[in-house]
Formats: C-alpha cells, sequence, structure tokens
C-alpha cells in the first residue's frame, strides 16, 4: 500500500482525531485551557507514535508552556528533522458554542482547524503512515509551543535550542491555497508614545501641549516609510490618547505592525523609527517595541526542500506550489539559523484568523500522504 492509499484509508480518522483537537478551546490568552489543550497534544502524540525517548517541558508563563518531544529514527532511516507545530490559537474561550466543528462534505469548519490544529493531525498521521509501511523515518524533534499567534515570547528560545543543528525543520502551519511557504517576511511589533500636557481646550488653549497632533505627524511619517515594492508594509493598527473632548491630550500611542523581506529595509525602518522627534520643544516621544521575527528568506537549502517535497508530491499523482507571504511564523526562527525550512505542509483550506476559517479533508489526506513520502525521502539521504 503506497502513502496515499494508506492516507485515503486514514480519511474517518483523521477527521475524528481533527474534531477531538477543534472542540478543546486553547486560546492564547487562557493558561488553564492551554495547559489542557498541551497535554491532549503529547497524549496524541504519544497515542500514535509511543513514548518519545526524550521530552523536555519550557514553562511559558503567561502562556502556554512548550513541549519538545523526541523520536529516534524508524525502518533505518537517517537524518535529523525539526517539526513544528503550535496548538494555541486566536478564538477566545467559549467561541465553540457560537461556531461548533461542522462537516458539510469536503468542508471542515472550526475554530482554529486551519490554523493549525489540522497540521498536527496530519503530521502524526503521516509518520505512523510512513512507519507501519516500512518507510525511512529520520530522526524527528517535535516542538509543541502555546504561545504563536502571540509572537512566541516564551518558546522562542526553546523552538531555537531544539532545532540548532538539525538537517531541515517542517512546519505544519496551514498552506496558502494550497501552496507551501518557502518564504516569510520578518515582523517587527512597535509603539510610539508621546507626551504633551494637559490644559483646558476651551479656557487655555495655549497652555495645552497635544500628544495627539504630536502622534499625527509620526503616524504620517509611519506609513510614509511603507515601500510596497520593496515588500515593505508599516501599519498603525491602534491609536490612541486623549482623556476627554475638553482637553487638550497629554498621552498619546501608536501600536505599529511592520512587514520586510530584506535585512536593508529593516534598516532602513529601524533609521525611520530612530529619526521620530517629537515637533513641540516641551512635548516627548518614545520608541519602544522590536523585532519579532527574523526574515525567512528563500535560501538555496529551503529551495532544495522545497524540490524534494514537490518531486514526492509528483510520484503520488499531484502537484505542489510554492509561495512567498507577508506572514510569519516559527519558522523564521529555524531559518534565522541558516536551516533550510519548508513551511505551510499543514491545512489545505483558508480563512485564517476568521470565522470563515475551513479545511479540506480531501487536502488532508493529500497532505499526510505528502508528509509520509516527503520524511521518507528525507530519511534516506
Amino acid at each position: 500500500m503506497d502513502a496515499l492509499a494508506a492516507a485515503r484509508a486514514s480519511r474517518a480518522r483523521l477527521t475524528e482525531d481533527l474534531t477531538a483537537y477543534v472542540e478543546l478551546e486553547t486560546p492564547s490568552d487562557d493558561p488553564e485551557a492551554l495547559t489542557r489543550g498541551l497535554a491532549w497534544a503529547r497524549a496524541y502524540v504519544t497515542t500514535h507514535l509511543g513514548e518519545p525517548d526524550g521530552v523536555d517541558v519550557t514553562a511559558g508563563a503567561p502562556y502556554g508552556d512548550t513541549a519538545v518531544l523526541r523520536y529516534a529514527a524508524s525502518n533505518d532511516g537517517t537524518g535529523t528533522i525539526g517539526v513544528l507545530c503550535h496548538y494555541d490559537t486566536v478564538w477566545p474561550l467559549g467561541t465553540l458554542h457560537e461556531w461548533p466543528v461542522s462537516i458539510d462534505g469536503d468542508r471542515f469548519t472550526g475554530p482554529g482547524a486551519f490554523d493549525m490544529k489540522a497540521g498536527l493531525v496530519q503530521f502524526v498521521h503521516a509518520v505512523r503512515i510512513a512507519r507501519e509501511h516500512g518507510m525511512r523515518v529520520p530522526a524527528l524533534t517535535i516542538v509543541l509551543n502555546g504561545d504563536e499567534e502571540v509572537g512566541s515570547p516564551a518558546s522562542r528560545p526553546v523552538i531555537e535550542d531544539a532545532v540548532r543543528g538539525l538537517d531541515a525543520v517542517l512546519v505544519f502551519e496551514a498552506s496558502a491555497d494550497g501552496a507551501v511557504k518557502t518564504a516569510r517576511k520578518g515582523v517587527g511589533l512597535f509603539s510610539v508614545t508621546t507626551t504633551g500636557r494637559e490644559a483646558h481646550a476651551g479656557l487655555d488653549p495655549d497652555r495645552g501641549i497635544s500628544a495627539i497632533d504630536e502622534i499625527a505627524r509620526a503616524v504620517l511619517q509611519l506609513h510614509g516609510a511603507a515601500d510596497r515594492a520593496a515588500g515593505t508594509s508599516v501599519n498603525v493598527g491602534i491609536l490612541s490618547g486623549g482623556s476627554r473632548m475638553n482637553v487638550t491630550a497629554g498621552h498619546a500611542e501608536a501600536q505599529i505592525d511592520v512587514r520586510v523581506e530584506s535585512e536593508s529595509e529593516r534598516e532602513r525602518i529601524d533609521a525611520v523609527l530612530g529619526g521620530l522627534r517629537a515637533e513641540h520643544p516641551d512635548a516627548t516621544l518614545t520608541v519602544s517595541g522590536g523585532w519579532n521575527r527574523p526574515i525567512m528568506p528563500r535560501s538555496d537549502s529551503t529551495a532544495a526542500l522545497f524540490t524534494e517535497a514537490s518531486n514526492a508530491a509528483d510520484e503520488l499523482g499531484f502537484s505542489l506550489t510554492e509561495i512567498s507571504v507577508g506572514g510569519a511564523s516559527d519558522g523564521n526562527f529555524a531559518a534565522a539559523l541558516g536551516i533550510p525550512v519548508l513551511d505551510g505542509l499543514g491545512a489545505v483550506g483558508d480563512g485564517a484568523h476568521a470565522r470563515t476559517e475551513w479545511v479540506s479533508i480531501d487536502g488532508m489526506v493529500e497532505r499526510t500522504a505528502l508528509a509520509a513520502a516527503l520524511l521518507h525521502r528525507l530519511g534516506q539521504r
């Protein structure tokens, strides 16, 4: 039985497992729910793949803990592969009551199914299938983290330590219209804060110094720094300030999301942020934050990894495409260490972070077979 036939035979199990996983809500900001989620994910991996040869769990408070599970190679496989699967979602506790799991033909919907619970289910069944059918499987280092959706503040060093020195890293985040991701932009998260002086806006307008006036100038400079042709976006997504309509604003803040695809652009944006100044001599302007995720370029080694996956797909009877995206993932951390990374190996579907989120069950079957075949190729290098 080949990998695709085995995956087709597992269709019902894939659907049942994804249902159970999605019905266990794991919002990034609920520690108790995340504790339950990690316990489920660890038990799920162990049930299908056996007890790991090594386990490390690192506390992630106030978010979810990070578990690293290590498995020796199977069926005389060679090489070392890292696998990244975050278990947190953007959906708050209770979403499931309003939006329960639903299956309509090939379409599976539910909070977190696409991003990225289907990915773990597909990966686990891929390893099971590969092992059961004598396919070579390399040594696996599986990382389960519960803070990816908030930028991986606690899990980043754990991920970097876990994957350092491995041959490649596979990320089971959702695909982009079926394409795997071979490049991602770097992400910067910044805040600009201005202070002025409060005063009665009607009785004493000349005494006040408007922090909103200062932040407005900064916002225009920041949005003007975007360069779509160079792949750079700058978005002031949250703007706040002032206390009342009849009070000159003494405080204001802008929260900014920046995406870049080159180091030169990252340096340019750093210079723009560093050059922001308050216009009024008695006002202040400060910048805080930093680069949340490094750039994930399409390196030669990542291109070679994609070729392996594409050839595996061809042998299974379907084609595989690649794409560069503006969104970031934990794969960016691995790429920054010089490791080849293939991202987007998870669900085929659409609607990440939206109530239109859905997963193709046929896509789950196909991608499970692809992952099994890719692991076999990587396990016989």
